[in-house]
């Protein structure tokens, strides 16, 4: 789950009006460099991610293979945590960004010369999403922590919108893209998905930033590499909506269930599945977008916990529904519940984060995001089979209103935030 809001009519402690300050934040070159930078690599990456599970299937006609891929896709970024997030803070950020890119364009590469060659195998397409994987583990949370630095501090919250924005419409183009270029054959996609890898990076490359990064000086140490994990548990503000966040996803996954309720309770074909998938993801641009124009300045902590409510009452409503267009209306207002939700959570995590310590704390953001979303699918597929798909699906909408219930007690910093931009360094 995730969400963000950021909508006021008002100014506020110097903030341009709404719509003048969205318009300058898409007018900074830097930012137009970051946003191109960040939807080419997104769609590279959902293309690719087409392409492995059609040619896994068709390799093996075993839906366990493509569970497996997701797991060892998943891995390398818990393997790595601790190790990607220091990197991130020791190093030049868009060095390591510009790095991760180019491997992945040379791997995806790689992947279209040994499928066009036909040399691959399963064996070969586990080796290459775990590369990828890797490579992603350092990329995501470095490619977060390099955002304050392209934009100002009171920017920031209508860039994490337009950010968030990016990958929505990379999750509605690169599926559609990579399943169009898949009739040519796999070894397209992935010279398709190396192309826009490279890309980014280029574009990355021209990226000048507004801010210098502090940079990480201590030494190596358990206490630098544990850092990002102490100061989470240290600041009520952030553990709060980031196990927020957690809980909502991995109790409220009923996308994991969609094929079979498309077949089973809908009624409907693939046709009717590809609505569905998309659903969400319609929702969540058209929030992104409007966040960016209306940013959020205030009780952005109980807009969050409403936005989490919504969510799992839209979970509910997707569960009970038997008719087409209200399972879709209730999967578009999920996904629009669900950005505000990650926009609110993305922009607390970076304002309230000391520069030095971005990526270590993006790192650890990341890993919980990815986390749940397996974790949730896994979840949803046990209780599936335990209760049926309209019971886990009900489960997890009333699991979510019982942790925003919850989480409003255990965390009155969160829900008593008033705005983004109001709280001390420490």
């Amino acid at each position: 789950m995730s969400s963000d809001p950021h909508a006021s009519s008002r100014t506020d402690a110097g903030t341009p009006p709404a719509d003048s300050a969205s318009e300058s934040v898409f007018r900074d070159t830097g930012f137009r460099l970051f946003w191109s930078a960040r939807l080419c690599s997104t769609i590279g990456y959902q293309i690719i991610t087409v392409a492995v599970g059609w040619q896994m299937y068709d390799l093996t006609g075993d839906p366990l293979m493509l569970g497996l891929v997701g797991l060892v896709q998943f891995l390398p970024s818990v393997v790595l945590l601790l190790m990607s997030g220091h990197v991130a803070d020791r190093f030049d950020r868009r060095r390591i960004v510009r790095l991760c890119q180019i491997a992945e364009g040379i791997i995806a590469a790689s992947m279209a010369a040994a499928t066009l060659a036909g040399w691959v195998s399963s064996t070969l397409i586990f080796a290459f999403v775990a590369l990828i994987g890797a490579s992603r583990a350092f990329e995501t949370p470095t490619l977060q922590a390099l955002l304050p630095g392209v934009v100002g501090p009171r920017q920031l919250a209508r860039a994490v919108a337009l950010s968030s924005s990016a990958t929505q419409a990379a999750i509605i183009v690169g599926p559609a893209l990579g399943g169009f270029a898949y009739v040519a054959g796999p070894g397209v996609v992935y010279g398709i998905g190396a192309t826009l890898f490279l890309a980014a990076a280029a574009l990355v490359t021209a990226l000048k930033l507004r801010q210098a990064q502090q940079r990480l000086t201590a030494p190596v140490s358990v206490q630098t590499l544990f850092a990002g994990f102490a100061y989470i548990r240290s600041r009520p503000v952030l553990l709060g909506a980031i196990s927020l966040d957690l809980f909502a996803v991995l109790l409220g996954g009923a996308t994991a269930l969609l094929p079979i309720y498309a077949r089973d309770i809908l009624h409907t074909g693939p046709w009717g599945l590809g609505l569905l998938r998309s659903s969400p993801a319609i929702g969540a641009l058209a929030t992104a977008i409007w966040l960016a124009r209306h940013p959020l300045n205030k009780r952005v902590g109980r807009v969050m916990f409403g936005a989490v409510a919504v969510f799992g009452l839209a979970t509910i409503t997707f569960g009970l529904s038997s008719w087409l267009p209200l399972s879709m209306a209730a999967l578009v207002v999920l996904g629009a519940s669900d950005m505000i939700s990650v926009v609110v959570r993305s922009t607390l995590v970076q304002l309230d984060t000391p520069d030095d310590m971005r990526g270590r704390v993006g790192a650890v953001n990341s890993v919980f995001i990815g986390a749940s979303n397996q974790l949730g699918e896994f979840e949803s597929g046990v209780t599936a089979a335990w209760f049926g798909p309209v019971g886990a699906v009900m489960i997890g909408g009333v699991g979510t209103l019982l942790v925003v219930l919850a989480w409003m007690r255990l965390f009155p910093a969160l829900a008593g935030r008033d705005r983004l931009l109001d709280t001390p360094r420490h």
